[in-house]
């Protein structure tokens, strides 16, 4: 695969294991788009919040799935996030959010909607596409050329969290992750889980930009065709 040839990268794993900064970085260092499925999540939770439809109501949600217009930038400097055109990349990151992502993610006509929109985004990726999230490898893309599953120890991801919340309870922080974990894993639609080909990092004694270095140095091997 030549570095001309648009190179499609999976990057897998659950919270707190540093995958949003490698992926951007990453992304950024080898000119690709950068896609945080996540991010696409959080903004049709969003959005089932804002127009007051009852998240515990799988019916309601399956039912407005299609209705938010959801467009993500891909620049990963900045990638911007758009619902109806407003800008939501704050709002996403609100507890408000956050503690309904994972109930609003298992309803599979949500699931179907956003994947549709994330393999849309990754074929339209001129130069290739770094795409973040917990069942790339698996559903979203899995043709793709390069999959890669983080992980890290539960105590590690949670001192990371508590380290981007500020003053978050470390404790409270590794029981919401661990919480977080089994609803990804367990969901009938597209879990959290590794694919069988992907690559396995883990990142618990790793700093960040030993992480960043070893997924650019399986990117660049996968591009030199080795």
């Amino acid at each position: 695969m030549e570095s001309s040839t648009p190179v499609i990268v999976a990057i897998d794993g659950p919270s707190g294991t540093g995958k949003s900064s490698t992926s951007k970085a990453v992304a950024a260092q080898l000119g690709l788009s950068y896609l945080d499925t996540g991010a696409q999540y959080r903004a049709i939770t969003w959005w089932m919040v804002t127009n007051g439809i009852d998240t515990a109501d799988t019916a309601a949600i399956a039912a407005a799935a299609g209705k938010p217009e959801i467009v993500s930038g891909t620049a990963p400097e900045s990638p911007a996030i758009t619902v109806d055109g407003v800008d939501v990349a704050g709002p996403i990151r609100e507890q408000d959010v956050t503690s309904k992502v994972s109930a609003v993610s298992a309803v599979p006509e949500v699931r179907a909607r956003i994947t549709e929109l994330q393999r849309t985004i990754a074929a339209s990726a001129v130069t290739g596409i770094v795409v973040e999230g917990r069942d790339i490898g698996t559903t979203v893309l899995p043709d793709a050329d390069l999959k890669i599953f983080l992980t890290a120890s539960p105590e590690a991801r949670a001192a990371r969290r508590s380290g981007e919340l500020k003053g978050a309870d470390l404790h409270a922080t590794r029981e919401a992750l661990v919480k977080r974990d089994a609803a990804d894993s367990s969901r009938k639609t597209s879990p959290l889980a590794k694919a069988d080909d992907a690559v396995e990092v883990d990142t618990t004694d790793l700093s960040l930009h030993q992480v960043i270095e070893c997924v650019v140095t399986l990117v660049e091997e996968k591009r030199a065709g080795r």
